[in-house]
């Protein structure tokens, strides 16, 4: 078997992403989140045409994140050992049927675990595009595609899954799943084989795992405060007096400026990735201020707008930077477990500190302090000045 990789010796430049990867990273992370990305529509659905209760819905949702979150604890072991185009090409066929079972199924102790099912092959695939895109060129450009495309297909979704509901009900959306990861069977062969072990010295030391430590701790942070706030953003609107009519169309308006967000860091690439970095985290700290004490109309709008925006811009540099620090593809691996956990602690760290203040200060002020910890650790990170040979094998 012959080998390349992404990633060239010292004296050379590393080889930029093949398209074929690329379109599959950015389909199949598109797809396996699907429901999660779609959640508001298809949680009412459950509501109206399966009559379940919120802690229901609750727990379903629930598990679809547990269980992505959990497929990087048997990846640490299949990362370095089975071909990855074997995995794909298992983890897309297990969630095609474990989908299409979902739409036949009626009942919710049946439903439960064909979503856990699903949902892990669903992490499996997220995994492999999420380190695929840590051995390429350019990974701060793949993973700003990584986040766009989650958030085109969760936009198109929210828009067109009412309509097909009120025909098809619940099922349909199930088997659009099945139906999207049918037509992405076929660029899972642009999957590399596996992980290209260094055969070459970095210039300078490998991190320690105190660094790896520190970056891994800067994204669970970065997802707590994002996820803390944004649960609970319209909340904080109709509480500083917005009409039901303005809190809508202003996180509308602020999901479009996500998708604004994710493009334009796909466009900056790495050019000047840890000043744009920095600058996307103080943006974002400002866009969470601008939240506190109750904001008028304009500035609540302001606010929404900004932080979407910041969100989905840094973090492709975040990622990008932690995959500097990556050279076997178990950190990479871990970020996903890093992602759940933080998109679960948000909400709930959330939920707690305003039951127990009475007011979004204490929210607030948590999601701030969380976002410029995650600053601080992602800037005491040190990647590597030149990369060595660790890139993926074909």
């Amino acid at each position: 078997m012959s080998s390349s990789s992404y990633s060239t010796p010292v004296n050379r430049p590393a080889l930029p992403c093949p398209p074929r990867l690329l379109t599959a990273i950015i389909v199949c992370a598109a797809i396996a989140p699907g429901i999660l990305m779609t959640a508001p529509a298809v949680a009412a659905q459950l509501a109206s045409e399966w009559r379940l209760s919120p802690t229901q819905i609750g727990r379903l949702f629930s598990t679809e994140l547990g269980a992505m979150s959990l497929a990087t604890l048997p990846a640490w072991w299949w990362i370095g050992r089975m071909d990855w185009r074997k995995v794909a090409g298992l983890a897309a066929t297990v969630f095609l049927f474990a989908n299409l079972a979902s739409a036949l199924t009626s009942d919710f102790s049946t439903l439960l675990p064909l979503r856990f099912i699903a949902s892990l092959a669903g992490g499996t695939l997220m995994i492999l595009c999420i380190t695929c895109a840590a051995g390429t060129a350019n990974p701060s450009r793949v993973y700003a595609g990584w986040v766009l495309g989650q958030l085109l297909l969760g936009t198109i979704g929210l828009l067109v899954l009412p309509s097909l509901f009120g025909y098809f009900g619940l099922m349909v959306v199930y088997l659009i799943l099945a139906a999207l990861m049918l037509c992405c069977l076929p660029l899972l062969v642009a999957f590399p084989r596996g992980f290209q072990a260094p055969t070459a010295q970095s210039a300078t030391a490998a991190p320690s795992p105190l660094v790896r430590l520190g970056a891994l701790l800067a994204v669970l942070c970065f997802y707590i405060s994002l996820s803390a706030v944004w649960t609970f953003i319209g909340n904080i609107g109709i509480n500083a007096g917005l009409s039901a009519i303005h809190n809508g169309q202003v996180l509308a308006a602020a999901t479009v400026f996500g998708i604004v967000g994710a493009a334009t860091a796909a466009l900056a690439g790495g050019m000047r990735r840890r000043l744009l970095m920095t600058l996307g985290y103080l943006l974002l700290t400002v866009s969470i201020a601008l939240l506190l004490n109750t904001p008028a109309l304009l500035r609540f709008a302001a606010a929404a707008v900004m932080f979407k925006f910041t969100w989905t811009f840094v973090l492709p540099f975040i990622l990008a930077q932690v995959a500097e620090l990556d050279n076997n593809g178990k950190l990479m691996n871990g970020i996903n477990l890093v992602i759940g956990g933080g998109m679960a602690i948000g909400p709930l760290l959330a939920g707690y500190l305003l039951q127990t203040s009475g007011g979004f200060g204490a929210l607030l002020g948590a999601a701030l302090a969380c976002a410029l910890l995650s600053l601080l650790l992602i800037s005491l990170t040190s990647p590597r000045t030149t990369r060595p040979v660790t890139g993926v094998e074909r």
